[in-house]
């Protein structure tokens, strides 16, 4: 054979695994048909980012006019004056690392055996002992009456825009939505998200979604929560949006960010190769993240997490058992974050589904406001007299019976960076004394998270 290993995606499953096969001395084909490096580095993450910094940038007082913003974003997605982004940086690592990149269509037509093809024709067919599909996730777009002919943005339309629009309507409260609104809001665009549940960042803890409630009507967001788009239809702003209430919002453009499912395995030909999948073609992978023999699932395609910082680690696991090694991939504490202003970080569980699991669970909390960093920070939202911290808070949850962590929220500046003292407590399971026992810098957002751990461990031995 002339691959030991197969990679097919280059996003950042697919750099992961891809370079580090090679580094442990296999002989690698990495297959992509676009951009290696994938929608993080040009769609998603990166370009999302850059975009709320400048907009953060904005909102304190800064010259900032969205032509800076937007040529920054380009610079940091290599698209200056291109209007496609440049992927060579990321090829460059990964072939300095000793892997192939064959450009094309993959499709897996029997066990260990890649065709590629482009433009329909058949490029090559490659040969290896594994083979890894990273091969990410695309956009849910709900069957909503009239949305394809209106038209609409995806994430990576509404991360790429060179233009800001003067209205727009966003569906879906998740990060993705919740980050965009912000920007668009800050660079002055008349900006409504619509969000389904009864409050925006479902899935996070309920005074989080308060405080970034707060913050995003504070920069002119109208949040319509707990209603969904029945109908979109042209007219008005652009797109007028029927929503089940029986109301409508309008906007210039319509962006469509309600999530993202697991890419349709089935078309790569994983179920010809032996693979099992599920009835919707997702992978169920062991916990070496195998699917069959000789054949493995990472990042997005996996069907767990969709995070960037979880693909690479899948990633680099399935190189390791691609190449014989004994890698058992622990997804036990995955952080998760969002950029907005304020950050918002979480890992493990909120004290609801500690208990719904049947854990004796407390929580213990912290307004950040009246913290030392907190008043060392001028607030850009709530309170801007000068008098008072900035708004956040910081919570964790604690299992009464063995003593140690199994979550911790926050939304505050810095959450995104300060929420990784919690990270290992969870992974590792350290005791609540030891915890508590942690030195931390003051004036930090971690000390105010150290100081929750002397919290928990007071409440447990000295209740009074």
């Amino acid at each position: 054979m002339a691959h030991d290993v197969i990679v097919i995606g280059g996003g950042a499953a697919g750099e992961g695994a891809a370079t580090l096969s090679a580094q442990l001395g296999g002989r690698v084909a990495l297959v992509e048909r676009d951009l290696v490096g994938g929608i993080c580095s040009f769609w998603a993450c990166l370009p999302a980012k850059a975009l709320l910094d400048s907009a953060h940038r904005r909102a304190i007082g800064a010259d900032y006019p969205w032509d800076r913003a937007s040529d920054r974003r380009d610079w940091m997605i290599s698209r200056e004056h291109l209007d496609h982004p440049d992927d060579t940086a990321h090829v460059r690592m990964v072939e300095g690392a000793g892997a192939e990149i064959v450009r094309g269509a993959a499709r897996i037509v029997a066990p260990g055996r890649v065709e590629v093809t482009a433009d329909g024709e058949r490029l090559r067919t490659l040969e290896a002992g594994s083979v890894i599909a990273a091969v990410g996730s695309v956009p849910v777009i709900p069957p909503i009456e009239g949305l394809q002919d209106a038209g609409f943005w995806t994430s990576n339309d509404g991360t790429s825009l060179r233009d800001m629009p003067s209205s727009i309507v966003v569906l879906g409260g998740g990060p993705i939505g919740v980050e965009l609104a912000q920007v668009y809001a800050r660079f002055g665009a008349q900006t409504t998200l619509v969000e389904g549940a009864d409050r925006i960042m479902p899935r996070d803890h309920p005074e989080t979604s308060r405080i970034l409630t707060e913050a995003l009507q504070e920069d002119g967001v109208t949040l319509r929560t707990g209603v969904l788009a029945q109908k979109v239809e042209r007219g008005g702003a652009g797109r007028r949006v029927h929503l089940s209430d029986g109301s409508s919002v309008e906007g210039a453009e319509l962006l469509v960010a309600v999530g993202r499912r697991p890419a349709d395995l089935r078309e790569l030909g994983v179920e010809e190769a032996g693979g099992t999948l599920d009835e919707k073609g997702v992978a169920r992978p062991d916990d070496h993240l195998g699917i069959g023999r000789g054949l493995y699932v990472a990042g997005d395609a996996a069907g767990g997490m969709q995070f960037t910082h979880l693909a690479d680690y899948e990633g680099r696991i399935t190189a390791r058992n691609a190449l014989g090694q004994d890698a058992v991939a622990d997804l036990t504490a995955i952080p998760r974050t969002a950029f907005t202003d304020p950050e918002a970080a979480a890992i493990g569980l909120t004290v609801e589904e500690a208990r719904e699991r049947g854990i004796d669970a407390f929580e213990v909390t912290q307004d950040f406001s009246v913290t030392s960093r907190g008043f060392a920070i001028e607030p850009t939202y709530g309170d801007r007299d000068g008098h008072r911290g900035v708004p956040g808070h910081v919570a964790l949850v604690v299992d009464r019976e063995r003593e140690g962590v199994v979550g911790a929220f926050a939304a505050s500046p810095g959450a995104a960076e300060y929420i990784h003292l919690a990270v290992p407590a969870v992974k590792l399971g350290t005791p609540l004394a030891q915890l508590a026992d942690t030195i931390t810098a003051y004036p930090t957002g971690a000390r105010v998270l150290g100081n929750l751990f002397i919290a928990a461990w007071r409440r447990l031995h000295d209740p009074t």
